[in-house]
């Protein structure tokens, strides 16, 4: 497989970086053939405008977003690293969501959140959080996030399969931030297929 990994941090020191790396080193290891994309590096503009607004009524996208597109056609598995950013995906991430899986293009619908005009790919969302596990499932967070994304948003980008690697404690001790590479690596190496979706 093609495994297409976009990161959103602007440290590239980062330990999302290093995690999206060991991703893609397990990937790499699995056979499959890796692309990385750095927003911030690559000065991507989160901004949802009225160009886009035009953009999605004409024969073709802006400039930009036809770059990214072109990126995940190539892909058969996509991986999504960031940290998590007050319970949420951090302003890069959310802007490339709004902007490049645009209506027309990845879904024309909204009563079906399994129904993707984008064919099936492997997805995985690579979040380092600094917060315990247990604190996130006390609290609902864990459930709400689940909710919100592994069985709503990338269900209309055709993920499938879709898994959710939550980083729990990256700001920790060397030794767990050890193991949460090594989990990050793991996810990469044992990346499924792509699964048609059931009708």
């Amino acid at each position: 497989m093609h495994v297409l990994t976009v990161i959103d941090h602007p440290d590239p020191n980062s330990f999302t970086a290093a995690a999206a790396q060991m991703f893609m080193d397990g990937a790499n290891a699995a056979g499959h053939t890796t692309e990385f994309a750095d927003l911030h590096a690559e000065g991507f503009d989160p901004r949802w405008s009225m160009a886009d607004i035009e953009g999605d009524n004409a024969s073709a996208p802006l400039a930009d977003i036809r770059s990214e597109q072109a990126r995940i056609s190539r892909a058969d598995a996509i991986c999504l690293a960031f940290p998590l950013f007050w319970w949420g995906m951090p302003s890069m991430m959310k802007g490339w969501v709004d902007r490049v899986w645009s209506w027309g293009w990845a879904y024309d619908q909204l009563d079906d959140r399994e129904k993707s005009l984008q064919r099936p790919r492997s997805g995985v969302l690579l979040i380092p959080a600094g917060a315990r596990s247990d604190e996130m499932e006390d609290a609902g967070y864990l459930n709400a996030i689940e909710t919100l994304w592994t069985q709503g948003t990338f269900g209309y980008f055709g993920f499938s399969p879709r898994k959710l690697e939550m980083l729990y404690g990256s700001t920790g001790s060397k030794q767990r931030r050890e193991a949460l590479l090594e989990q990050s690596y793991r996810a990469g190496q044992t990346l499924p297929a792509p699964r048609q979706i059931k009708a």
